[in-house]
Formats: structure tokens, C-alpha cells, sequence
């Protein structure tokens, strides 16, 4: 936990907290903890997650040119634009949870910028890896800041919570990368199917990772070249959000692998950002278990998922919604000098 004595302080009084609410002790499990990380986050003893907006980066990889990914780049663009639209599982999902998704296009390969996005593109993708650097320093700097910028913005407009997502074909091969690098592991450690690759086209993704690991391994403990040279525009927005948080005291939920390796690039620039960070789901792409264990994160969900868009974050949200409910509208015991003579009405904790 953070050294951060306000931080803990919020923390560990919620935790106490909790051991008045009218259920066995801990009887949430981890979600009693993550409720307490909220409030921690936000600096109160009484968490909210109703205003919340899902944050989605959409942008293209050159390193698709190297057929890592079943589909080819125009893909991404269409499916942006659907986000946008809110015709996706994300849109369905964020409408349950009252949640506003806003679509960014900070590096899609087109000319104009799709319809219901926020332009902040950069460069129209960035550029195949095993020839040449993914983004220069300065465009990588720029995609961070701009990231940290949208937490600034939606503090500003009051939201409580928020969630981060991505669109882009090819970052499944990008993040693999980042995370080999960062953590030191091989190709085929880190690398998945992504959106469901064969058996033959799985092999020559990880051939292509390992060729980056090989060709970058100077950088290992510069995570800023690292995202630089192997990483996305999308992963360098979502790290620029994991920053904010911290920044901004805004808890952030997290998707999935991809999100995962933007807070692991996030913890290595700035230590302590995994504080205001809240995991959701168990992706089924490996690199998604090393980075939780890197940063000594575990995510309450674990159903397979491998959707991506932020849709894991979504759907966690809508549930932490539900337990910052109890907390704060449950039935409470009693507490006379020799310890719970019962059960009273709920008011309001520190009142």
C-alpha cells in the first residue's frame, strides 16, 4: 500500500467500518477491500461510483503488417465508430450502469476522424516495431498526457469513478511486448490468441515478439522507452489515466491484459499509481496473471473473458456500485460498552 498516510488513514477506517454493517465479518470478501481502496482513492469515508464514464482508446499498430492478428487495421476504425455509437457489449453494458463511454481516437490509421470521437490523434498509427520505433518519445509523452488530461477533465465535471478501455487490432502483439519487456519474459510467456488466432498464426506472433524482445532489450529498465519503442498509442493513453489517478485522486477500474500492461508501465513511471487502480476481471491472455502478480493486484472476476473495449470494466463497476450500496445503506450494529448488543439504523459513518 501506498506510503501515502491520508491514503491509508481513509483506508483502514473503512475497513472498520465494514465491521459494523449487519453480515458476518468479511463476508464480502475482497470487495470490502476494494470498496475501501475507493474511498482511500477519493479521500472519503463515503465512496460513490455514480457518476462514472468508461474512457476507451482506439488507435492502430504497424506491427499488424506482420500478420500477428486475423484481421487487418481498417477494423479498427469501424469498430471505434461502434463504440462510439454505442452499439457494442461496452455500450450495452455502460447503459446498465448508468456509465457515459467516451470514445477517443488518439491514433487510428485515417485521414478524418471516425464520427462520435474525440480527436486527439497523434499520428495515424504508429509504425511497424521490428523495423523501426512504435512512436518517438515525444508522441508517446503526448498520448500519456493526454490521458492524465481526461482525468483532470472529469474531475472537473464531477465524475466519481472511471474506467478504461481500448480498441485497436494488433494490441494484443503490442501489449504482449511491452509486458515481456517490462517483466523480463520470453515471447511465448506473454503471448495469447488475442481475438482468436490459429495455431500457426499464434506461433508467428510470438516469433514476432521475440524478435522486439531481442531487438529492444537495452531498454528493460526504461519503461518509458519500452512503451515507446514496442507499445500503442491506446496503451500510452490508459498509462496516462493510471497516472492521473493517482494525480487526481480518481479511482480507475481496469480492464483487461491491455489495461493491465498501462498500469504496469504506469507503476514503473510513477510508484503508487496501483493504489488508486482497481482490477476487474482475469483475462485469459497470460501476460494478464504476471502483471497482476508483478503488482500484487488480484481481480475479483474470473470468467474467461477476452473481450476487451473496457466492457470487464464496466460490468465490474456496475457490481461495485452495488456493494458501495451496502456499505453505506445497510442495517448497522449496535455497539454498547461490552461489544454488539444488536442492530440499529443505518447513519451515516463519521456523521
Amino acid at each position: 500500500m501506498t506510503e501515502n498516510a491520508e491514503y491509508r488513514e481513509f483506508f483502514s477506517q473503512i475497513k472498520k467500518n465494514w465491521d459494523a454493517v449487519a453480515k458476518p465479518l468479511d463476508s464480502l470478501g475482497k470487495f470490502e477491500t476494494i470498496v475501501a481502496k475507493i474511498g482511500a482513492a477519493q479521500k472519503t469515508l463515503h465512496p460513490k461510483a455514480d457518476k462514472s464514464a468508461c474512457i476507451v482508446f482506439c488507435a492502430d499498430n504497424g506491427i499488424v503488417e506482420e500478420g500477428v492478428s486475423q484481421s487487418d487495421k481498417s477494423v479498427t476504425k469501424i469498430c471505434a465508430e461502434n463504440i462510439a455509437a454505442g452499439k457494442t457489449a461496452v455500450g450495452i453494458m455502460a447503459r446498465r450502469s448508468n456509465t457515459e463511454i467516451i470514445a477517443v481516437d488518439i491514433g487510428i490509421d485515417s485521414d478524418e476522424v471516425p464520427h462520435g470521437l474525440l480527436d486527439r490523434k497523434i499520428r495515424k498509427g504508429t509504425r511497424n516495431f521490428l523495423k523501426e520505433s512504435a512512436m518517438t518519445l515525444d508522441e508517446t509523452e503526448k498520448a500519456l498526457q493526454t490521458g492524465i488530461e481526461f482525468v483532470r477533465h472529469c474531475k472537473e465535471r464531477g465524475y466519481q469513478i472511471l474506467c478504461i478501455g481500448e480498441m485497436g487490432i494488433g494490441n494484443t502483439t503490442t501489449s504482449a511486448a511491452v509486458a515481456s519487456l517490462l517483466l523480463g519474459k520470453n515471447a511465448a510467456e506473454t503471448a495469447g490468441r488475442g481475438a482468436g488466432l490459429s495455431n500457426q498464426g499464434i506461433a508467428r506472433k510470438i516469433n514476432v515478439i521475440q524478435q522486439a524482445i531481442e531487438k529492444y532489450a537495452p531498454f528493460r529498465a526504461e519503461p518509458l522507452k519500452v512503451l515507446a519503442s514496442v507499445g500503442g498509442f491506446d496503451i500510452a493513453g490508459m498509462a496516462g489515466v493510471c497516472l492521473g489517478a493517482k494525480q487526481f485522486a480518481m479511482p480507475v477500474v481496469l480492464d483487461g491484459v491491455i489495461s493491465m500492461v498501462a498500469a504496469l508501465v504506469a507503476e514503473r513511471l510513477e510508484k503508487g499509481v496501483t493504489d488508486y487502480l482497481i482490477p476487474s476481471h482475469k483475462s485469459r491472455e497470460p501476460a494478464a496473471a504476471l502483471i497482476m502478480q508483478e503488482l500484487e493486484i488480484d481481480a475479483p472476476l474470473d470468467a474467461d473473458m477476452a473481450l476487451g473495449e473496457g466492457s470487464g470494466a464496466v460490468l465490474m463497476l456496475g457490481i461495485l456500485q452495488t456493494i458501495i450500496d451496502v456499505y453505506g445503506k445497510s442495517l448497522r450494529f449496535g455497539v454498547s460498552g461490552s461489544g454488539v448488543s444488536g442492530v440499529e439504523q443505518y447513519t451515516r459513518f463519521g456523521a
